[in-house]
């Protein structure tokens, strides 16, 4: 009988040890505890050049003249072509016509086609007239001026609310329009 109370406490004895070392090898083992490797973050660099007193003039083959200036021109190594402006002054002098002058807070110059987005507070001065809005998409190779966002025309006696004015800088055709059918541009007079 007493070999049986020994076998018994022998087999308990194992039982438990054999827990005892399963939780402490699975759970507790400092060895096996493993450390990953630092997650290795992706740094982008972005390499530019800032200007101060930018100036850029040009002159197409009918002999108009387009000269935009700015208090600061930045340019990015990638897309060197590309020159960000900041406070923008731009004139057009048309050889048959009269001066067009526009300010912006921001542009988008592209030194190889002279193409420029005027963007934030656009003014566009042209005889007693100006026009208002917040984009302007200037393009010399398609000769077109086109505003939209908040336009607003402002001349002598009318003032005009749109989406977009876009007019032919050779031709002075200009199309005025909303986006949704629906809506109406709205022209009031001031007297």
């Amino acid at each position: 009988m007493q070999s049986k109370i020994i076998v018994k406490i022998l087999i308990i004895l194992i039982l438990l040890l054999s827990v005892f070392f399963f939780i402490y090898y699975k759970f507790f083992n400092i060895e096996k505890i493993s450390v990953s490797e630092p997650i290795k973050e992706e740094v982008s660099t972005y390499s530019s050049n800032i200007i101060k007193d930018v100036e850029y003039t040009t002159t197409d083959t009918d002999g108009n003249e387009y000269i935009i200036k700015s208090i600061q021109g930045e340019i990015d190594f990638n897309t060197p072509n590309i020159i960000y402006l900041t406070k923008v002054k731009a004139l057009i002098k048309l050889k048959d016509s009269n001066e067009i002058t526009i300010t912006s807070e921001y542009g988008k110059y592209n030194s190889n086609n002279f193409d420029t987005i005027f963007s934030k507070n656009v003014i566009i001065r042209y005889l007693d007239n100006e026009i208002t809005g917040e984009y302007l998409d200037f393009s010399f190779d398609r000769n077109t001026l086109i505003i939209s966002k908040k336009v607003i025309y402002n001349n002598v006696d009318k003032i005009m609310k749109a989406d977009v004015i876009e007019m032919n800088i050779k031709t002075k055709d200009t199309k005025i329009f909303m986006h949704e059918d629906k809506k109406k541009v709205n022209i009031r007079s001031k007297n």
